[in-house]
């Protein structure tokens, strides 16, 4: 990434797309798992495509806006608004004002972006323009998007998602509908299916799992993360590093999941950089797509939120102490935690606690976005060069997520490129512990330059 990179971006007027049919103007609920606090905030995504000479003439930004047009036909709650309740419910009002969306061209190409394209971009603001007004999560467009045109041919497509109405897997669902519809197809190869009352509280409501990811802890030695200071940097994990991590497990851990041995080393390292008390808790929260973990299964083409927030807690003394096996013991035990009957649970202790937020009191938050097909979306112009969340530490409070996003490096490794936020002195001793575990793979960046392809682009 090329850090000095700096463009022009020159936007039209945003507008609404709305429908091209006339579409059903009703009331729709959504689930108890949808509208809970923890995902009240908008969701940013970004996609790079290259220049394609077998679409020479066609304009990128006429085609997306036609096909999504017709795609919200189908996805018509989409073109609605989020309405508050009593019991602090969200409805949506299916009412056909339409998404927000912008054209754009950029002076820029493809290639100016360099090799490596990961988070945290270039002049993002730019290429996702927060229009004024729009980014409250009640009575605001439930999606914003913007197409920019690059200099080469190639465009960046980007997209805000209102998280309460649906997650990563819905989303990508709904993004490949438009790149179907945009190709030629009349309708989605998959059909949307609302049925959010799958995930509603039971009657009545009976809380009979452990959610220690919704205790109300208080933070009684200042230790939330803030953002003054906050540097954001990306991580690439590629065969390298994880043949460097997976020796300094326990032999009977070492074929753990990638997303294991990974979670494990992230969590220790940056509880390490932030200097907790010994004894103070510390928690990591593992997003887990819940979908395949009921039966009957929920049903294909479902776009609403269906995943959970298993927490796994030590104190800091335990976790800088212990082997890495024992950080990679708790994230297991975690992960197994979730079933249907754990989700369930979790939306009945939405209705009975009022839709409280997770815990973020010394909590880091890891959600893996590698399976959800994001590079896969295809608008005519082929696959995504980099697809993927536009940041790390989105959330309600920021600054405490990291995405896991696949990516291939300029040497043409598969791996994961890995956004961590932390403050600037924090960053600086997680580098050295990273480079400690990676046995001095990584080098910070010196004047503008890498020493080496691990830290691979910072602002």
């Amino acid at each position: 990434m090329a850090q000095s990179l700096s463009f022009t971006v020159k936007r039209h007027a945003p507008e609404f797309v709305k429908p091209s049919k006339p579409t059903p103007h009703t009331i729709k609920l959504l689930s108890d798992v949808d509208d809970q606090d923890g995902l009240r905030f908008q969701i940013p995504i970004i996609q790079f495509y290259k220049y394609d000479p077998n679409m020479k003439g066609k304009d990128p930004v006429d085609v997306i806006r036609k096909a999504l047009s017709k795609t919200l036909v189908f996805y018509y709650p989409f073109a609605g608004r989020l309405r508050e309740v009593h019991a602090r419910k969200v409805i949506v009002d299916c009412n056909d004002e339409g998404v927000l969306f912008i054209e754009a061209d950029a002076d820029v190409t493809l290639e100016e972006f360099g090799d490596a394209l990961q988070p945290p971009f270039p002049c993002l603001d730019e290429l996702l323009y927060d229009v004024p007004g729009s980014s409250d999560v009640i009575n605001t467009p439930i999606l914003l998007i913007q197409v920019t045109r690059l200099k080469c041919g190639g465009f960046i497509f980007a997209i805000r998602l209102n998280h309460i109405i649906s997650d990563a897997t819905g989303l990508v669902q709904f993004m490949k509908a438009v790149g179907e519809i945009s190709r030629g197809m009349n309708i989605p190869s998959i059909s949307p299916v609302w049925r959010r009352e799958l995930l509603n509280a039971r009657d009545p409501p009976r809380v009979t799992c452990t959610h220690r990811e919704y205790e109300q802890v208080p933070d009684t030695k200042g230790t939330i993360v803030h953002l003054d200071d906050m540097v954001h940097r990306s991580f690439f994990f590629g065969p390298t590093e994880l043949s460097a991590l997976r020796p300094q497990f326990p032999s009977h851990l070492q074929q753990q999941s990638r997303f294991e041995i990974i979670t494990a080393c992230l969590w220790r390292c940056r509880t390490i950089a932030l200097q907790p008390e010994t004894d103070e808790e510390v928690r990591i929260i593992c997003i887990y797509n819940a979908r395949g973990k009921f039966n009957p299964p929920l049903p294909k083409g479902y776009y609403g939120n269906a995943f959970a927030f298993p927490v796994a807690i030590s104190t800091a003394g335990k976790l800088i102490e212990n082997p890495l096996g024992y950080a990679l013991d708790l994230i297991k035990k975690a992960k197994a935690d979730v079933t249907e009957e754990y989700m369930h649970s979790m939306a009945d202790l939405m209705v009975i606690k009022g839709r409280p937020h997770f815990t973020s009191v010394r909590m880091y938050l890891v959600s893996d976005v590698t399976h959800v097909g994001l590079r896969d979306v295809d608008f005519g112009w082929g696959k995504a060069v980099y697809g993927g969340p536009a940041h790390g530490g989105v959330g309600v409070v920021p600054g405490l997520a990291s995405f896991y996003i696949p990516f291939k490096n300029a040497k043409g490794e598969e791996g994961l490129v890995i956004p961590v936020c932390l403050p600037n002195q924090a960053m600086k001793r997680f580098v050295k512990e990273l480079d400690s575990l990676l046995k001095n793979n990584i080098t910070l960046p010196t004047n503008g330059g890498l020493k080496s392809s691990f830290i691979i682009s910072s602002l």
